[in-house]
């Protein structure tokens, strides 16, 4: 995930770049139906911050990505 990704509305940012700017709310409205598509306030947050579009959904990768970040650390 070193570059902007393809979606059906065009390109958008790396997860890596805007999931540790997004709102506390706007993670858990992603975690409630991380396979489902984004909602409207949460991709306005995400293009808020990035200057960029949002995808619709998130990838198999994003999904990982999301899950390693709420993983406890040792």
């Amino acid at each position: 995930m070193g570059s902007d990704t393809g979606s059906a509305e065009g390109t958008h940012a790396d997860i890596e770049r805007w999931w540790p700017h997004l709102s506390i709310d706007a993670k858990h409205r992603l975690l409630a139906e991380l396979d489902g598509p984004v909602d409207r306030e949460t991709a306005a947050e995400i293009e808020s911050i990035t200057g960029g579009g949002a995808p619709e959904r998130l990838s198999d990768a994003e999904q990982r990505f999301v899950r390693t970040q709420i993983e406890a650390v040792d």
